[in-house]
């Protein structure tokens, strides 16, 4: 692939890790962006060639100011972006939804909604005036973007916003030959879906273990999807665990 760019938001931990790593390995120069700095720095130590060719930046991706001094930066030191993983995201605790407060619900909204447009147009604005012009963005969704856990509200929300996203950001801007697809994730195995195999509350409260799948798998399908020619694209792929009582939930 030789030298390409790509910015994963998220790289600290989980699946921005894992996808970092193995954009890494398939020769990309990875910018690592989040808001815990050791987190970062511990990704890029992991890379088969230590920190070369990935670069932690610290950045709240709720600020404007700081995205755009990130893509800023990107386009200074390499003069053209060709992979955005939109991957950064939070969870409110599970409590229901007439006891959330408006600060969570705001924190929520921030972090993956408003973060994740405001790395995607910054990213729209390298990628349609960069020659060879185009890119690719990759939204990463949730399950959650079909159907609800209990008590997830603002999550379910988001991720049901980021499939809007997607698809506008995917209207709008091929005709600059930027191609944006979306990721939905279920179970992959993190830190985030830890609690999930201890027991997991279901639609009709019970509470079971639920099978997970290793996060590596995320990262061989997002390597397939930045694989492509900007003439073809993944628009949605759902990746799962197998026996993830997904369908049929509710």
């Amino acid at each position: 692939m030789g030298d390409k760019i790509a910015i994963v938001t998220g790289a600290g931990s989980g699946i921005g890790r894992a996808v970092s790593l193995a954009l890494h390995s398939a020769g990309y120069v990875v910018i690592l962006a989040g808001r815990r700095a050791a987190q970062l720095e511990q990704t890029a130590d992991s890379g088969i060639h230590g920190a070369n060719k990935m670069f932690p930046v610290q950045c709240d991706l709720t600020v404007a100011t700081e995205v755009n001094a990130l893509f800023a930066r990107v386009e200074r030191d390499y003069g053209r972006l060709d992979v955005l993983f939109n991957n950064a995201g939070i969870n409110a605790p599970a409590i229901p939804f007439e006891d959330l407060s408006l600060e969570q619900w705001n924190e929520i909204v921030a972090v993956n909604l408003t973060g994740a447009f405001l790395c995607a147009q910054s990213a729209v604005r390298i990628m349609k005036k960069q020659n060879p012009r185009g890119g690719r963005i990759i939204n990463n969704g949730s399950v959650s973007a079909h159907s609800p856990r209990p008590n997830s509200l603002p999550y379910t929300a988001t991720k049901h916003a980021i499939t809007g996203l997607t698809k506008s950001i995917s209207l709008d801007c091929r005709k600059y030959d930027v191609a944006c697809g979306q990721i939905d994730i279920g179970n992959a195995a993190t830190d985030m879906t830890s609690p999930m195999y201890a027991g997991a509350l279901q639609s009709d409260g019970t509470v079971i273990s639920e099978p997970r799948f290793d996060a590596r798998h995320v990262a061989d399908a997002v390597l397939y999807m930045v694989g492509l020619p900007l003439e073809a694209n993944v628009q949605f792929m759902t990746l799962m665990a197998t026996k993830m009582p997904f369908i049929g939930r509710g």
